[in-house]
């Protein structure tokens, strides 16, 4: 059931996003012949009086079609209400519809979190959670007598809280002294101890001590006061969602190398979801929250067969006064659609090799 619900969630979103495109198109009278969601072969299709929905076989995303170029097409070549006649400024905002509505789908999302379920927040402890170790008895901190479990207060007289602040300067203390001891106040259930760690010198000249570090506290849900609190808490946690994206899309770009491997496909995406189904189903609106900015931060990128790419169109079809020929812009937008659906090919294919069920089959 709870990966039945993050597939849910998937596809609802990518419902909102091309609703948005056919509901712009349909309100100011532009003909739209086709909604449907996924690429490649029809699994299921119904057919309106003017508009084919259909439901195809590649769940990468989905498409509005638009009878423009159709050798078949019903319409003259002359009807106003083509969508390749309507203005720059008609057609824009069709294109850039699916964007707005996601942004607007999510911040609802956020107020109906913050409104029914509340914000979750963490309230941090003294000291940061040591939950693992290496198994390897020579690592610094087995040999500095750290158990998993136990709890460090302060280092080097430093008190540290668990919250990410104190995480960052443990581990900051940690990576910045290898091979020079370090000084640590350690907790054990209601035992508190000190030790000498003395952190082993990695490849990237680091120091490390063998050990997985994390925030001391718990998670606690505070319920806004009013419902102007609602909307103003929606809207400062949609900031930082929004902000958190486009500086993770600015690190992959500049970082390609060193971030490829967090790039997630829909797999990858779906497994997400039903682990947080799992533990908590209400965090599910923060989740679609999160994936639906995610969507309408990528679509407006200026890539050949997303939105941003036909958006970059229009802007050069405005400074030269007429559109680019149709022949270029086919081939860049089919060539754009053929490196997006071999690359969800890929995350699907590389994401499903990582699932834990799969890779114990492969043991």
């Amino acid at each position: 059931m709870s990966i039945l619900a993050a597939i849910a969630v998937l596809a609802l979103l990518i419902v909102v996003h091309e609703l948005g495109h056919f509901m712009a198109a349909r309100l100011q009278g532009i003909h739209a012949n086709r909604f449907s969601i996924g690429f490649g072969p029809i699994l299921a299709k119904y057919q309106g009086a003017e508009t084919e929905y259909a439901i195809r076989a590649f769940p990468l995303g989905g498409f509005v079609g638009f009878p423009d170029d159709e050798p078949e097409s019903k319409y003259p070549p002359n009807d106003p209400n083509l969508l390749r006649n309507r203005p720059i400024l008609d057609r824009a905002i069709v294109i850039s519809a699916g964007v707005i509505a996601n942004l607007v789908f999510a911040y609802l999302l956020l107020v109906t979190q913050v409104g029914f379920v509340g914000v979750q927040d963490f309230a941090a402890r003294p000291g940061v959670l040591v939950p693992e170790i290496a198994t390897d008895v020579s690592s610094a901190a087995s040999q500095a007598g750290i158990k998993s479990g136990d709890i460090v207060l302060s280092v080097d007289g430093q008190p540290i809280d668990g919250s990410q602040s104190g995480l960052f300067t443990l581990k900051q203390k940690i990576q910045s002294h290898p091979q020079e001891p370090i000084q640590l106040t350690v907790k054990r259930g209601e035992e508190t101890f000190e030790t000498t760690v003395t952190p082993d010198r990695g490849k990237d000249g680091k120091g490390q001590v063998g050990v997985r570090l994390s925030p001391n506290g718990k998670l606690i849900r505070k319920h806004p006061s009013n419902i102007f609190q609602v909307f103003s808490t929606a809207a400062e946690e949609f900031q930082r969602i929004a902000v958190l994206t486009i500086q993770g899309f600015g690190q992959l770009i500049s970082n390609f190398r060193e971030t490829a491997d967090q790039v997630s496909g829909p797999v990858a995406i779906v497994a997400i979801g039903a682990d947080i189904a799992r533990s908590d189903a209400s965090n599910l609106f923060q989740f679609a929250a999160l994936i639906s900015i995610n969507l309408a931060i990528i679509n407006i990128l200026p890539l050949p067969a997303l939105d941003g790419g036909q958006l970059a169109f229009l802007f050069i079809e405005g400074l030269r006064g007429k559109p680019l020929p149709t022949h270029i812009q086919d081939g860049v937008m089919q060539t754009g659609l053929m490196l997006l659906l071999g690359l969800g090919i890929f995350l699907i294919l590389r994401d499903t090799a990582n699932l834990p069920w799969i890779q114990k089959l492969l043991q």
